[in-house]
């Protein structure tokens, strides 16, 4: 039984995913144990379970359904927009719409409509995939991204806003553009981050790069959860201080160990191997993706795996260079690792699709 609904399926990018999630629910459960409060801690077991079965569910669609239809496609990304601008009737928490209060839990919509985006650039540039070369084509894909990009930023959340911007980037990349087309797109850029910069940003925003470009004048303000991400991560040395012996996650001095700075606990505990060894699960995790991407003989599930592949690696670099202070603090969770159901359950959702492809090829 249970091989048969494991037949056809990647397992090895099965049992990766699950291992970040196994080891993301050990370090909720180190942070929650100096305060003994493992609510988080089973909230997100209840989501892990969610979210495996539902990847195999999604296993089970054909995807070639979404291929040939337009329609389908469509309302799936015109239906998780308003969920989006519904956000801004919802209180703000920590100066921040991003989550609908769903009783004990919350829910963030933006993951999902990050899935919703791969499906339909995957959709728009298979069936226009000779057609790249005119510009029109190129500004329509860069319509359908550019919708969730402003409703995404103005919550504010200026760190999605970039995951969803490199997610179009990579995946227009991936489908082909000309080099005249690349150098009108970055000059365009130039000139839209110097507009946003200007009158985009929020006070606090700005003062974050400022902080962050000169942060040690201001140890006790803003710059304090860069400062105490650092030492969490430099404490972990080679070997780590161990299992439930992280002082700056267990104590508090870490903020949001159980989020946005996840990859401090887990350098913090398990040191510089325990790192690689998060490394190499992404990596694998990655590798895995290629390999159904390569094997496949869709464009449509080609660019599908690219795009996963893009949101997932761009989601990581920009989580783990906040972590080390390499940026600015953006507010991203560790994806398949950061505590929250949205997050853990669009992702399983999304290799739930890309094991579709490598079931159905």
């Amino acid at each position: 039984m249970i091989k048969s609904l494991f037949s056809k399926c990647d397992r090895v990018l099965i049992i990766a995913a699950a291992l970040l999630t196994i080891w993301g629910l050990a370090s909720i459960y180190s942070t929650s144990f100096y305060r003994q409060n493992f609510g988080d801690f089973y909230k997100q077991f209840i989501f892990f379970g969610i979210g495996l079965i539902l990847m195999l569910a999604v296993s089970f669609f054909d995807y070639r359904k979404l291929k040939g239809n337009s329609y389908f496609v469509l309302i799936i990304y015109f239906s998780l927009l308003p969920s989006l601008a519904g956000l801004f009737l919802m209180p703000a928490i920590r100066g921040a719409h991003r989550w609908y209060p769903l009783g004990f839990a919350s829910f963030d919509p933006m993951p999902f409509m990050a899935l919703g985006l791969i499906i339909l650039l995957a959709k728009f540039l298979s069936q226009r995939h000779a057609e790249l070369h005119r510009f029109q084509y190129l500004l329509l894909s860069g319509f359908y991204a550019i919708l969730p990009i402003i409703l995404i930023f103005f919550q504010p959340n200026f760190g999605g806003a970039t995951v969803f911007f490199l997610l179009w980037f990579g995946i227009i990349l991936f489908a082909g553009i000309k080099p005249s087309h690349l150098l009108m797109l970055l000059l365009i850029l130039v000139i839209a981050g110097g507009l946003i910069w200007s009158f985009g940003f929020k006070p606090y925003q700005r003062q974050r790069v400022v902080d962050f470009l000169g942060h040690q004048d201001d140890p006790l303000g803003t710059s304090w959860n860069i400062d105490q991400s650092q030492i969490a991560i430099g404490s972990g040395q080679v070997w780590g201080q161990g299992f439930l012996s992280g002082s700056q996650a267990r104590y508090g001095f870490l903020p949001e160990a159980k989020t946005d700075f996840i990859f401090s606990a887990i350098a913090e505990e398990f040191g510089f191997i325990g790192v690689l060894g998060l490394f190499s699960l992404f990596s694998l995790l990655v590798w895995r993706l290629l390999r159904i991407c390569f094997r496949t003989v869709s464009n449509f599930g080609r660019i599908y795996c690219v795009g996963l592949i893009v949101f997932l690696a761009t989601s990581v670099f920009l989580n783990v260079a906040m972590n080390l202070g390499l940026i600015p603090v953006v507010g991203l969770p560790l994806p398949l690792v950061s505590y929250g159901g949205s997050y853990l359950i669009a992702f399983y959702i999304g290799l739930g699709m890309a094991l579709s492809i490598c079931r159905y090829r």
